[in-house]
């Protein structure tokens, strides 16, 4: 099981765990977690938006074209923001740490 830590805008931390090839969204919204993500991970919406511990995004693979656009529609974006639906999880994302933006 890979360990994900969510951080709220209010510094409640949740931590979860989700099984190799699991997408984050899911395991925010097992968690808890306010994530709507309501494409289902077709890239048509922006409800999925989180910010990635600057220490843990270069562990990412970069986000796609298609994903970028998107985030430019996300509030409160940042440089390491990226879609929870579009995160697999990996042994190497072991310990991912995450914040929920405001929505």
């Amino acid at each position: 099981m890979i360990r994900v830590r969510f951080v709220a805008t209010d510094g409640t931390i949740t931590a979860a765990q989700g099984a190799d090839g699991l997408r984050l969204l899911d395991v925010a919204q097992a968690a808890g977690q306010p994530l709507e993500g309501t494409c289902n991970g077709d890239l048509a919406c922006a409800t999925c938006h989180v910010i990635v511990d600057a220490a843990d995004a270069p562990r990412l693979p970069p986000a796609s074209e298609n994903e970028e656009d998107l985030l430019d529609l996300a509030p409160a974006a940042t440089r390491t923001s990226r879609l929870a639906c579009q995160i697999i999880l990996t042994p190497a994302l072991d310990g991912l740490t995450v914040r929920i933006p405001r929505s």
